[in-house]
């Protein structure tokens, strides 16, 4: 399914919750937050929007290694003597500039990713918050994994209500481990919707379960995902309508 489909599903599941479930109080940024989590299972593929997003630095990473090489080029010829540390400092330098050079692509994507999840993750051990560390090295290691594999199972699923629910007791905001947790599971809900399906149990088992409704990318996927949505959306606003006795 397409991220923007993904996007409103989440947004819709964030005001169920909030105008749904009692005891939640009614929060844009609770929605927003069920919006974001909703894109948070595709930051294993290179397209996605959170990916993107958060990979903020993808244009500079390359340029970062070519600067690095640069210094350490420079602080070799002017700081070390000749013979076997002038040597290496010059080999290592090459190394960096090469790497830089030859890095585009999907290859950039995951360093600017995990240059992210690193810095979130160092801010989480510094103002003593686990779940935003917990969030950072999240964000590190999903690039690196397969599409549809291990952040599209129930465990993950399982793992970013946690993060939700240590945030919770960390900020005092009640209601953020369902707003996380349901925003995350209806993506997952959502790709059930594809040919591909989704392996929620993988590892225990490769059995991708699914209803095979909509081609990804398709005309008529495309129709169809944006039907899903307009009928989520009337029952999600006539649900709260109703509660609120309108």
């Amino acid at each position: 399914m397409r991220g923007s489909s993904h996007l409103a599903i989440g947004l819709i599941t964030g005001v169920a919750v909030a105008g749904l479930v009692p005891g939640i109080p009614f929060s844009p940024a609770g929605i927003a937050l069920a919006g974001f989590s909703s894109l948070a299972p595709d930051l294993d593929h290179p397209g996605s929007r959170l990916s993107k997003r958060l990979g903020f630095a993808q244009a500079y990473v390359r340029w970062a290694f070519v600067a690095v090489a640069a210094g350490l080029a420079l602080y070799t010829h002017f700081q070390l003597p000749l013979g076997p540390d002038r040597r290496l400092g010059f080999t290592i330098a090459l190394a960096f500039g090469l790497i830089g050079a030859a890095m585009q692509g999907d290859s950039t994507r995951k360093l600017a990713l995990l240059f992210t999840g690193l810095c979130t993750l160092v801010a989480g051990l510094y103002t003593g918050y686990i779940w935003l560390s917990m969030l950072g090295l999240f964000v590190c290691v999903a690039p690196f994994t397969s599409h549809r594999s291990w952040t599209h199972t129930l465990w993950a699923a399982g793992l970013w209500t946690y993060i939700g629910h240590l945030a919770d007791k960390g900020l005092g905001w009640h209601g953020v481990a369902l707003f996380a947790g349901s925003g995350y599971a209806s993506h997952l809900l959502a790709d059930t919707l594809t040919k591909a399906g989704v392996k929620w149990l993988m590892p225990l088992t490769d059995f991708s379960l699914k209803i095979p409704l909509i081609r990804t990318g398709s005309k008529s996927g495309n129709l169809l995902e944006l039907a899903i949505c307009a009928g989520y959306g009337l029952l999600v606003l006539g649900l709260v309508v109703g509660r609120l006795g309108f």
